[in-house]
């Protein structure tokens, strides 16, 4: 008989996220605990959720803010930090669920591979550019979820408020020893690109990425971004 997984909480922020908030929530296992913190939306986010049967919290907005939040309301020992347009596919669960029966990973925060939701060639080109940023720097971005066990959450000092680079400033604290890519990966909508433009977007995101690695204070990168 095989045994039951760790207790897991999935704690999703959200800021009007009606379009792909039904598909992430129908994604996650039945066993799991879920919270979703809206930071203020305006459509049908928060009613959506609570249809779903997620546990919704309200917060300001900022990512760093309802993670935070989220992490402080949860009850399972292990979390996993899933942004409301990203779904792990069926790997990825074998592999988080892998990683949460062995008590060793109790130390080890894990992230999963990334994909985006399109056949454009455009996406195969950035998802190779994220496995080199990965496999160089150490730093996998939040829209590749994040498993992390709440010892070593309070132990590192878990997610700052910040407006932007809340992931970024998490992963640098704990480190490229406590951390892992498991197998799988973390599909996320192409909404984004397509909206803004692949090479804007794409230029955007290492913009920011550069300007808080050499020290601008999130909140103007916030303001560069959009947020």
């Amino acid at each position: 008989m095989t045994s039951a997984p760790p207790p897991l909480a999935v704690i999703v922020p959200t800021l009007n996220a009606q379009a792909e908030l039904v598909e992430t929530l129908a994604g996650l296992p039945p066993w799991a605990e879920v919270i979703v913190v809206d930071g203020g939306s305006t459509d049908a986010t928060v009613e959506l959720a609570t249809g779903a049967g997620a546990t919704v919290l309200r917060t300001t907005a900022g990512r760093g803010v309802q993670l935070a939040a989220g992490a402080t309301a949860a009850q399972a020992s292990w979390m996993l930090f899933l942004h409301a347009d990203t779904r792990l596919d069926a790997k990825a669960w074998a592999g988080l669920t892998a990683h949460l029966a062995d008590e060793t990973n109790i130390g080890t925060a894990a992230a999963f591979g990334f994909r985006l939701e399109t056949d454009a060639w455009q996406a195969r080109l950035l998802e190779f550019g994220v496995r080199l940023r990965v496999a160089l720097l150490a730093l996998p971005y939040g829209d590749q979820g994040l498993v992390i066990h709440r010892g070593l959450y309070n132990q590192v000092g878990g997610f700052s408020p910040l407006p932007l680079m809340e992931d970024v400033d998490l992963v640098r604290r704990l480190g490229r020893r406590r951390l892992r890519i498991l197998t799988g990966r973390a599909v996320t909508s192409a909404d984004r690109w397509r909206r803004r433009g692949w090479v804007r977007q794409s230029l955007l995101n290492l913009r920011c990425l550069a300007l808080y690695l050499t020290g601008t204070p999130p909140a103007k990168i916030a303001r560069i971004y959009g947020r």
